[in-house]
């Protein structure tokens, strides 16, 4: 198990209705992440449509999980 912290903004955070939590993963990587935490919190967003970071650094969806990483799903935004 890695146990990493999670942020969510905007829809996700919406789904979720929680801003951040800490989660132990036996995920494989941050795709298998997404997947176990869109089952969880009920996330209508695919992967494909997000990005994802790591300790404030873009990172792909193959990384692998890091204990005591911080993770942050980003899904797109609009502004005005």
């Amino acid at each position: 198990m890695t146990r990493a912290t999670v942020l969510y903004f905007a829809s996700l955070r919406d789904a979720a209705g929680i801003a951040s939590e800490v989660v132990d993963s036996d995920a494989v990587d941050l795709a298998a992440l997404y997947t176990q935490l869109r089952a969880r919190h009920g996330f209508k967003l695919e992967r494909d449509r997000l990005r994802v970071a790591v300790d404030a650094t873009f990172a792909t969806w193959q990384d692998k999980l890091r204990e005591g990483s911080e993770i942050a799903f980003i899904p797109p935004v609009s502004g005005g």
